[in-house]
């Protein structure tokens, strides 16, 4: 990538199913429209490729996600379209006959860096196994790291990140409406109150810039939020969708703002393990 700081960063709001072959093809336009806009960091959803599952509770283990080694050749071609772009994409993962929901970072150089989902809400797990790691990785546009709806409800997940070096998280989702009790109007949604209270606090709380996708539509028993955006490290939605498709972009030189965003409080540096990492070690399993 020949340009500098700052970047243009997108986040895609977007509806992709079963069919592989039309998301690509959808991901080729999309990243087409996003190169037109100077786009440098593009974040497409959890699932564009091969859709999400249709049921949180019990998935329909029958008609589960289409699953791919994590060297196939749609994601080399999301490589080979992206070109000088970094983009990052959510797939079901095969892997030593485990199906896994996971995110790949590429470019055109190839894999810059790989998640598997680790926090499983509901049934997920009838239909997924579980990762066990986060870890940060060197791109183009800056240090980032992954991860995927759920793993955003947990604090830990996106200080790891950060404590490894994220200047970035980008969390690719396929987050659904209440599955329990819905709202007349997504908006109004419980769910849509906590995805982007989660978004904005994950930032806000680790001082770094979040991406957030999401899904759009309605697979089976699910209905979509959308809500793309771009949250600055204080918290701040910078750029973002509504309930429909559309492409949240933000221009923001990274460093800069982490760097004042950290002038006289930080976050990671004022921790006090002494106070409470006992209690964490002496969680139960």
């Amino acid at each position: 990538m020949s340009k500098s700081p700052p970047w243009r960063l997108a986040a895609v709001a977007g509806h992709f199913g079963r069919d592989i072959e039309r998301s690509l093809v959808k991901i080729a336009g999309i990243i087409e429209d996003a190169r037109r806009a100077g786009v440098d960091l593009l974040v497409l959803p959890d699932a564009a490729l091969g859709g999400y599952i249709g049921d949180l509770r019990k998935p329909d283990t029958d008609s589960l996600p289409p699953a791919l080694a994590s060297d196939a050749q749609e994601l080399q071609r999301i490589g080979r379209m992206a070109g000088e772009m970094v983009v990052c994409v959510g797939y079901t993962e095969l892997d030593a006959g485990l199906r896994y929901n996971s995110a790949m970072c590429l470019s055109g150089d190839g894999v810059l860096g790989h998640h598997r989902k680790v926090h499983q809400p509901a049934g997920e797990s009838l239909a997924y196994a579980a990762g066990d790691a986060f870890t940060a990785f060197d791109t183009p546009v800056g240090r980032m790291g992954l991860m995927i709806d759920y793993d955003k409800t947990f604090p830990e997940a996106a200080r790891s990140l950060a404590l490894d070096g994220a200047q970035m998280l980008a969390c690719l989702s396929a987050w659904p409406a209440s599955v329990t009790d819905r709202a007349a109007r997504l908006p109004q949604d419980r769910q849509s109150r906590l995805f982007d209270l989660y978004d904005c606090a994950r930032a806000a709380e680790n001082q770094v810039v979040m991406v957030s996708s999401n899904q759009t539509g309605i697979m089976g028993d699910l209905r979509f939020l959308g809500q793309a955006k771009v949250v600055g490290p204080g918290g701040d939605i910078l750029s973002r969708t509504a309930a429909k498709g559309g492409l949240a972009v933000a221009e923001i030189d990274v460093e800069h703002e982490i760097t004042r965003a950290r002038t006289v409080l930080r976050h990671l540096d004022e921790r006090r393990l002494d106070a409470y990492s006992k209690k964490y070690a002496e969680q139960p399993n």
